[in-house]
């Protein structure tokens, strides 16, 4: 299961920089208009630049926190796909000359913008508290691992939701293509988080 958790994330990484790389020289598949700042390409682009940004986070604080390999090599996995694609979507948006923030509320793109204003620093779906991202830094061993994968699991839970929006709405064929991957990783890497949960007597939090 580790190595299959490990396999789809490069598979993932190697997905994204093919397509930054089909895009900047042969432009999308999808619409060949630029995107506006209110479409849902770009509200994507930059609530999940900033949903993956604290993925990373996260991801660097366990490192720390635990000397187990299985939860080592899965938060670097995660880390560096995530890192790897929030840099693209914040390049998409400078190559559209649009905005990296909004003054409309966080996942206005998917008609949510009037959803209850997340609470300490919990933005969007799935991410976690500034309180629960203190304390994943103060614990350690395996109680560090088991609260990292049930927070990891939340976190992609949201990020598929957000995803799949994205491939509903989105009209960029490459940042549809780049969501559609998402999906199939996280979904993947959540069964994956599943497993190393039970191993440690523990399960996702309700």
């Amino acid at each position: 299961m580790r190595q299959l958790g490990l396999i789809v994330g490069a598979a993932a990484t190697a997905l994204v920089a093919a397509g930054a790389i089909t895009y900047a020289v042969a432009g999308d598949e999808g619409s060949d208009e630029t995107p506006s700042a209110g479409s849902a390409d770009a509200g994507f682009a930059r609530d999940m630049a900033v949903h993956h940004q604290q993925a990373v986070e996260m991801s660097y604080i366990v490192r720390d926190r635990t000397d187990d390999e299985e939860v080592r090599r899965l938060a670097y996995d995660i880390a560096q796909t995530q890192a790897n694609q929030r840099g693209m979507l914040l390049g998409w948006l400078d190559l559209w000359e649009l905005p990296k923030v909004s003054a409309e509320p966080p996942m206005t793109w998917m008609g949510m913008g009037d959803m209850a204003p997340g609470k300490d620093g919990a933005l969007m779906p799935g991410m976690a508290t500034n309180a629960e991202m203190k304390r994943l830094g103060s614990l350690g061993g395996e109680r560090a691992e088991v609260f990292y994968l049930q927070l990891m699991t939340d976190h992609h839970e949201g990020g598929v939701h957000m995803a799949q929006g994205c491939v509903r709405a989105c009209e960029v064929g490459v940042e549809k293509r780049l969501a559609r991957g998402m999906v199939e990783a996280q979904e993947s890497e959540i069964e994956l988080m599943a497993g190393m949960l039970r191993e440690r007597g523990a399960s996702p939090r309700d």
